[in-house]
């Protein structure tokens, strides 16, 4: 495992983290398989990774009671441990309640501390109307002093302009941010971060698993390294030939992903484009847009649907019809939603247009205008 500098928080951080929002499950959407994701990030772990990050919300607040099973043994002490303040949610309206969720997390994690506490999912209006309206700084200021929490910190999804304004509040160690080879309007704003000193952690580096696709189109074929059949190693080498950038995380929910991204991180140029590498990247960047204008990294934030639309589902779904041009399968897919248990919920056609989804996208993205475009592409009649 490479290591690399964790702003002023450590000297020795994994390039690689283990991000726990999509470990693996006992079915699709069900319940965590906890004594495989246990496995799976005790041996991440014992093969380096020494930076793990969970949140209230991932698998509807399973994660971070499996994270904390993993953690026992003796496992806690090797790593920096994550996760994040829900101050997004409608229940979150007192300062108190920094604390009310801190305790729950602890206690869910089983920990004394944590090494770094972010605050989940910024943006213009959470931070005026929640971080600073609240006092929530103030807060956390008292929770280290307490010992519960060791660094402070924040993720982040709105423009360039409010993530500027957010780091030169220098509240903060450290933030994650999303940055990958199709999505790089963060870039600027990491440099900016790392100069001041800010820890940079990144989430989605192989774009919510867009680059790790198996199958691509035969032109895009031609950017593979030489006996892979996936963009990731490409993907993992842009996000860590940044200085500025701490750590890459990733949701590995199986062995396979895990042990291929073991060894991209381990690898001595894990942090190096070639010439010809940074014109692949080029050529990826630019026919990614082309084909697909849908960013969707299947984050799920937009879910539950009050009329059960399977948004990250169709998504998929649409990105195989677009990006990978696997229009049968794809189709297919579509036309499997309510019908079998690893495709539930219903269709484009329920969506009624309430506009919840949009509050919730930390993208951005025109879900209702896309979900009509799925249903086009996608119904078969």
């Amino acid at each position: 495992m490479q290591y690399r500098r964790l702003g002023r928080i450590s000297d020795r951080v994994s390039a690689l983290g283990f991000g726990c929002m999509r470990l693996p499950t006992q079915e699709d959407r069900g319940p965590i398989d906890r004594a495989e994701a246990v496995r799976l990030i005790r041996k991440g772990i014992d093969n380096g990774i020494n930076y793990v990050d969970t949140a209230w919300t991932y698998h509807r607040g399973e994660s971070e009671v499996v994270l904390g099973l993993a953690l026992k043994d003796g496992y806690r002490e090797r790593v920096t441990l994550v996760t994040k303040c829900p101050v997004g949610r409608d229940d979150f309206t007192e300062p108190e309640h920094f604390d009310k969720y801190l305790d729950e997390q602890m206690g869910r994690l089983d920990v004394d501390s944590l090494d770094v506490y972010l605050f989940h999912a910024l943006n213009k209006k959470t931070y005026e109307e929640k971080v600073v309206a609240l006092n929530l700084v103030e807060r956390a200021m008292k929770a280290k002093k307490e010992g519960k929490i060791k660094h402070l910190g924040f993720s982040f999804h709105d423009t360039p302009e409010v993530l500027k304004e957010i780091i030169d509040s220098g509240d903060f160690d450290l933030m994650l941010v999303q940055y990958n080879i199709v999505d790089q309007v963060n870039h600027d704003m990491i440099n900016y971060a790392g100069e001041k000193g800010l820890a940079v952690a990144i989430m989605g580096p192989v774009g919510g698993g867009r680059l790790a696709g198996k199958h691509l189109p035969e032109e895009m074929r031609k950017w593979l390294t030489a006996g892979r059949d996936n963009l990731a190693d490409l993907a993992f080498k842009f996000v860590l030939s940044n200085p500025n950038v701490s750590v890459a995380l990733s949701g590995m929910g199986s062995e396979e992903m895990l042990d291929d991204n073991l060894q991209i991180a381990s690898r001595d140029d894990y942090d190096r484009l070639t010439k010809q590498e940074e014109k692949s990247v080029e050529g990826i960047a630019r026919r990614f847009k082309e084909l697909c204008d849908l960013v969707c990294t299947g984050c799920k934030y937009c879910e539950p649907c009050p009329n059960e639309v399977s948004i990250s589902f169709i998504f998929e779904a649409l990105q195989r019809y677009q990006i990978y041009g696997d229009h049968e399968d794809a189709k297919a897919r579509y036309a499997a939603i309510g019908k079998i248990p690893w495709a539930k919920g219903e269709n484009a056609e329920a969506c009624i247009e309430c506009g919840e989804c949009l509050e919730k996208c930390p993208q951005g993205i025109d879900i209702i205008n896309q979900l009509k475009k799925a249903h086009e592409f996608l119904y078969s009649g």
